[in-house]
């Protein structure tokens, strides 16, 4: 600690001194039994983002490893193809489809129903309701000019869908400029007829539309079903089944596929070889960034038992808790399970790098190998409850930042989050302390320094009264 020294030149000067200058020096003294502790926070800290790095590190690679032990994850993932995109095309193939060939004829395309009305004037006033049903359903009314719609073509399209009758309906314009009333139902295929009702099948409540601006030839204006509601028809090795759409999705379990084409009339429909299999570009992917992220984390728990270019060591340099992700990571990797085909990381292509900073390499050949002759063992190998998928789970939450599972980098965070919380806490009742004495000292000397500015005041007066009483000191005449 340093020396604070009082700098008011001579006694009798009434110079004083510079207080402020003076307490700020006491307190900088006062302020140095910090130091340590703020180094060792700044240790600790350091300490941390080293941590809370190695540990995002590990998060992603137990990202990387969930997508390969999830039952439902890239293993399971299905892909398709279509001999003939022209007549199907495979949309999806979902983890619950089986790999294998499968042929599929298609002989008829699925027509969801529609109706369309005769032409009219877009702002001609209508007069009248539409009834029809969709399918066996209810027989449906919409009138014309409704309390809340116009009664032009426009306003009944608007009332048929706020009704919500089961079609969805629109204006069709011409070249003319004339419009038609369009309904097309929202049921696909058979089920979705749509039935304009009239005398003979609905006499309770017939389809009445009537142009009263410019009436046509007849009394009303015409409005019938255009398009039938068909099914479509097709095969699924040589098995006859129909869909009310050209979207197939239960045809074969977890496989979605598209009817594009039929075969026009008197040909015979082409059959289309649809194959579903192992999507292992997508596993050969996952398996590639798994190796990757374990390469980066190795690495980033290597560069931390080095030192840095001006030769002070890494934070993390000669922890404990660095040597036991190290070591902990190693075993997981180099362990083997069972006696199957795949029973550990080399059976597919993933052995020890050259370098010594713990990396690995992955082999596409054998992996792909792996993949395409034992698909079934490297699903055990991720999958199974003793296998290599569910240990290095169980490693990584071991040593990462689960606090709930009580991993090294969420303990050795917690010590020290307790440190630096002790240092922090010394910090700042150092600090309360010096503030207390600061102002005392400030107060103090203060007053010592309005003494010392008045010193010569008192000396002069002490001489004046000396003059009073003993007559030296004051002129004399003669």
């Amino acid at each position: 600690m340093s020396t604070v020294g009082l700098n008011f030149g001579s006694a009798t000067s009434g110079q004083g001194f510079d207080v402020t200058s003076t307490v700020n020096q006491i307190v900088t003294n006062l302020q140095a039994v910090e130091t340590p502790w703020k180094t060792q926070l700044t240790i600790l800290q350091s300490k941390d983002t080293a941590l809370s790095n190695l540990g995002t590190q590990l998060s992603t690679l137990a990202t990387d490893l969930q997508n390969l032990t999830d039952f439902e994850g890239v293993l399971a993932n299905k892909t398709g193809s279509s001999s003939d995109t022209n007549v199907l095309e495979l949309s999806s193939a979902n983890s619950t489809a089986s790999d294998g060939t499968h042929a599929i004829t298609v002989e008829k395309l699925a027509q969801t129903s529609s109706a369309a009305s005769d032409a009219v004037g877009g702002s001609d006033v209508l007069t009248g309701s539409v009834t029809f049903r969709v399918g066996n359903g209810q027989w449906q009314t919409v009138h014309v000019g409704d309390s809340k719609t116009a009664a032009t073509l426009s306003g009944l399209s608007a009332a048929v869908n706020a009704a919500g009758v089961g079609v969805h309906a629109s204006v069709l314009t011409d070249a003319d400029g004339t419009e038609r009333l369009s309904l097309v139902s929202q049921t696909p295929g058979s089920a979705g007829e749509i039935t304009i009702a009239n005398n003979s099948n609905h006499s309770d409540s017939p389809t009445t539309l009537a142009d009263s601006t410019a009436p046509d030839k007849n009394t009303g204006i015409g409005l019938s079903t255009i398009q039938d509601g068909v099914d479509a028809v097709f095969t699924v090795d040589g098995v006859p089944l129909t869909s009310p759409s050209n979207t197939v999705t239960n045809a074969i379990p977890g496989v979605t596929f598209q009817l594009l084409s039929a075969p026009e009339s008197g040909s015979s429909p082409e059959v289309v070889q649809v194959i579903i299999a192992n999507d292992t570009s997508s596993i050969e992917s996952a398996i590639n960034t798994f190796v990757s992220d374990y390469n980066a984390t190795m690495k980033a728990i290597t560069a931390q038992e080095a030192k840095d270019s001006s030769g002070n060591p890494q934070p993390l340099y000669g922890t404990s808790v660095l040597a036991q992700l190290q070591q902990g990571l190693l075993s997981a990797v180099s362990s083997s399970f069972g006696s199957s085909a795949v029973n550990s990381l080399i059976s597919l292509g993933i052995t020890a790098s050259a370098s010594d900073d713990g990396s690995i390499t992955l082999d596409t050949n054998s992996l792909e190998s792996a993949l395409n002759n034992h698909f079934d063992d490297v699903v055990s190998f991720f999958q199974d409850s003793a296998s290599f998928g569910s240990t290095f789970t169980r490693t990584l939450d071991a040593l990462g930042n689960n606090s709930a599972a009580c991993g090294a980098i969420a303990l050795a965070l917690s010590e020290d989050s307790s440190q630096e919380t002790t240092l922090n806490d010394d910090v700042s009742n150092q600090e309360a302390l010096i503030a207390t004495q600061k102002t005392n000292l400030t107060s103090e000397l203060n007053q010592a320094n309005q003494i010392l500015q008045s010193i010569p005041e008192q000396l002069q007066e002490v001489n004046e009264m000396y003059s009073a009483i003993t007559g030296y000191g004051n002129n004399q005449n003669g």
